[in-house]
């Protein structure tokens, strides 16, 4: 094997695939990154032999085709340092020692043989859906900080995916909170519900950041047990979980008694302020929605308390329609779930303090979060 490849391109690619590489495992094989050279072009693979695996083709200028597997932290951190030149790589033939040159730096890494790189199983067209990256990339980001991250109830350690018609629904719940983003499809496509692993989905999110404008196609196999998702430069296959996700639907509120709509800029900010106080009152955020009234406009208080350290109480402008309102939240759910939403304005819809509060983003009706309230005294 004799190539040579820009330092960017193959710095890219390595950081690409390794996030699918183990922490641990008993094959020390999972722990290479597999290069096979063709072409004018490298591919580079790596996976857990489990759950996911992730491929990547940067451009190359090869003269001897072949493949080689090498340690992914080491040959991830000596490329990243390396000056943004040109690589060469030469493996002699029949030997395991690959020999890297760039600039004034030469080093030779062992590699393995890579018959014995765990086979990644080529997913069959047994039925496609074409999608934007974008509008894909959006629909992961505000569903997947939901799924469960246990394992003692499998399936909600993945997103839900819908298909139905021309809408893709995703869903994730972790018995405390809901998200449910529902997308619109260019076309009709076949109605399947699956469920993907969220740390699959994770991965394919930061992949798709570099895939502005472009499309995914995602593909699942015949058996249903693995999907697929194309990128052209670069493919993720997972496996899917199985078993029946729970009926969510039913989950959110069919009414609510008070509407609260603020700025989520200010959410954030007070939400934030208040976390900090609330490190040591079990994490807990009060929000109180008061009406206006004789032409005085509507508030939210947004309060924190802990018992040997402090309080603090942050307010906001706010339009309540309805009773006034009570309830609590954990303040890490509410600042995850307010960093996604994308908009200006955000919905807070209340029943009371026992009740799940339902937040809606103003002006983008295809997202819903549902968040389990907390108990306290008031």
């Amino acid at each position: 094997m004799r190539l040579s490849c820009e330092q960017a391109d193959l710095h890219r690619g390595l950081q690409a695939v390794a996030r699918a590489i183990p922490a641990r495992s008993t094959l020390p094989i999972t722990q290479h990154v597999l290069l096979e050279a063709t072409g004018d072009s490298i591919t580079l693979s790596a996976t857990d032999a489990e759950t996911i695996a992730i491929t990547y083709k940067i451009q190359a200028s090869v003269e001897e085709a072949g493949a080689i597997t090498m340690p992914s932290r080491l040959l991830s951190d000596f490329v990243a340092t390396l000056p943004r030149e040109r690589i060469e790589m030469k493996l002699a033939e029949r030997s395991r020692q690959v020999s890297l040159t760039c600039a004034r730096n030469t080093a030779s890494v062992g590699g393995m043989d890579p018959d014995d790189f765990p086979p990644i199983p080529p997913v069959g067209a047994d039925s496609s859906l074409v999608m934007d990256a974008d509008r894909l990339r959006a629909a992961i980001n505000q569903t997947v900080f939901s799924a469960a991250t246990d394992d003692s109830r499998p399936v909600l350690t993945g997103v839900h995916f819908a298909i139905k018609g021309r809408e893709l629904r995703l869903a994730a719940a972790d018995g405390f909170r809901l998200s449910v983003h529902t997308m619109v499809l260019d076309s009709d496509a076949e109605e399947r519900a699956v469920i993907v692993p969220a740390r699959a989905l994770n991965e394919l999110g930061r992949l798709l950041q570099e895939a502005s404008a472009g499309s995914v196609t995602m593909t699942f196999n015949a058996a249903h047990t693995q999907v697929q998702f194309d990128l052209g430069h670069a493919k993720l296959i997972a496996q899917l979980i199985q078993g029946t996700f729970p009926n969510y639907e039913q989950l959110i509120p069919a009414s609510t008694s008070t509407r609260t709509e603020v700025g989520v800029t200010e959410f954030i900010r007070e939400t934030r302020i208040a976390s900090i106080f609330a490190r040591d009152g079990s994490g807990i955020v009060r929000l109180i929605a008061t009406p206006g009234r004789g032409g005085d406009p509507g508030r939210m208080l947004v309060i924190a308390r802990a018992d040997e350290v402090g309080d603090n109480e942050g307010e906001i402008d706010a339009i309540v329609e309805g009773d006034e309102a009570k309830i609590a939240f954990n303040g890490r759910y509410l600042t995850e779930v307010l960093n996604v939403l994308g908009v200006d304005r955000v919905a807070i819809e209340t029943t009371s303090p026992s009740s799940p509060g339902v937040l809606r983003p103003i002006g983008d009706d295809r997202f819903v979060h549902v968040v389990m309230p907390m108990f306290v005294q008031w």
